[in-house]
């Protein structure tokens, strides 16, 4: 068994017959309930928006802090605009690293406590340059076995050999570390993970690091200005900031802008800077975006209440759910899931909700493994106390008139937009994992 073996096979992780047509792998998409559409927002985020023509509550975005439509992050992409103009025009390699680039950086490496930093394109660019990077044939990555996409991506490009240990399960981490030993190159993990809700256990994750001379890397895009001392993430909650090896973080969530960086040791930036091809290989930041986030930073920073708020709110949600009679997991934090298990039923509850005026929605595999599609609910700092409790009452009734036995089907042509990620590999393991779980150790090569 491999990463997630049960996902679906195919292209992004979609069943598609072999020798399959464009038309063929659509057809196979659609019958297998797993269809995406995109729909249309016609208003800058926010609590309520504007989407497909009428207004709805938003309890699905990764706005956290509501800083997208801030108007002092706003008013700094604008004079970075006026000043700077709108594109890098090249590669950061050739000549687009530009000052606003390199002010962010100093920035975000004080904020982390971290020697250095470095921008890249988007968090699925930064976790794919800086696992190949790090990891090379011969190495081993330790992956949990629901990390991101683009961090599984990573592991690919890097031709190293990839274990996936258990969800959080450090136990099944550290009999893999102690029999693969000269081996361990770098153990990656979500600090929170996006779709579950629940925080990596970063403080053993650093000790099993220190005992076998591995390099940790943790994915905060969704912790950070949510979680720790300052809104510092999830390695800062734990008490190690500036004690991971790699943070990667991104500014397009709770910084409310665009792009991606990772903090690092100045040599670790520089071997990025070197050998990380999404970087070399891409343009750099528009500086609007770059000049957004930096801004954001400030917010945070002269804004604590924010982050008090979110919290919150991610507790006034559950509380609300379950006076519902609605089971939600997460550990406290603004990300809510509530699961349904059918991908059908998912979408179709997603449905009933937004009918009701709450737009929550469906996740379905292969961004989630078989069996738990679910309704992703975040909360947003913004939001207020009672319209989260009128949209719990309105999701619960949703869920619960999917989960009923009877005529619970409805029409759908055109379902839902979800995250996509790529399908994980399918192969036996090269190692045997101890009783009660398989191993998951494979070749991941591109």
């Amino acid at each position: 068994m491999t990463e997630a073996a049960n996902r679906p096979s195919g292209s992004a992780g979609f069943p598609s017959p072999p020798a399959a047509t464009v038309g063929e792998r659509l057809e196979a998409i659609r019958e297998a309930g797993l269809r995406r559409r995109m729909r249309t927002v016609g208003s800058p985020q926010g609590p309520r928006i504007e989407l497909d023509g009428r207004e709805v509550l938003l309890l699905c975005s990764n706005d956290y802090l509501g800083l997208a439509d801030h108007p002092t992050v706003s008013a700094a992409a604008i004079d970075a605009t006026e000043r700077w103009g709108t594109g890098a025009g090249a590669s950061r390699l050739v000549s687009g690293n530009m000052e606003p680039h390199e002010r962010l950086e100093r920035r975000l490496a004080d904020f982390h406590g971290t020697e250095s930093a470095l921008l890249f394109g988007s968090g699925y660019l930064a976790n794919t340059g800086v696992v190949a990077a790090l990891a090379h044939r011969g190495d081993v990555v330790f992956s949990d076995e629901l990390n991101h996409a683009s961090i599984i991506d990573g592991c690919r490009l890097a031709g190293a050999e990839t274990f996936v240990y258990r969800h959080r399960d450090v136990e099944h981490l550290a009999w893999a570390l102690d029999r693969l030993p000269g081996h361990a190159g770098l153990i990656v993990t979500d600090g929170l993970f996006s779709m579950d809700g629940d925080v990596a256990p970063l403080r053993w994750l650093r000790e099993l690091a220190t005992r076998h001379g591995a390099k940790l890397m943790v994915d905060d895009a969704h912790a950070v200005g949510a979680l720790g001392p300052g809104g510092r993430g999830s390695s800062a909650e734990a008490g190690l900031a500036g004690e991971v090896d790699v943070l990667v973080g991104t500014l397009g969530k709770s910084l409310g802008s665009y792009g991606a960086y990772a903090c690092a040791s100045a040599e670790i930036r520089d071997l990025l800077v070197n050998t990380a091809r999404p970087l070399i290989f891409s343009t750099g930041l528009p500086p609007a975006c770059a000049a957004a986030a930096e801004a954001a930073l400030g917010v945070i920073g002269a804004e604590p209440e924010r982050r008090s708020r979110l919290r919150a709110n991610g507790r006034a949600l559950r509380d609300a759910l379950a006076s519902f009679g609605l089971r939600s997991g997460g550990a406290g934090a603004q990300i809510v899931p509530v699961p349904i298990g059918d991908p059908d039923r998912a979408v179709a509850a997603c449905r009933r909700a937004l009918d009701g005026g709450v737009y929550a929605q469906a996740i379905r595999p292969p961004t989630v493994p078989d069996g738990t599609s679910r309704l992703r609910l975040t909360v947003m700092s913004e939001h207020r106390p009672e319209d989260l409790r009128a949209a719990a009452e309105t999701v619960a009734a949703a869920v619960r008139a999917v989960s009923a036995d009877g005529d619970w089907s409805i029409d759908l042509p055109d379902p839902e937009p979800g995250e996509m990620v790529v399908e994980r590999l399918d192969r036996e393991p090269d190692v045997q994992a101890p009783s009660g779980g398989g191993d998951r150790l494979a070749a991941q090569r591109a």
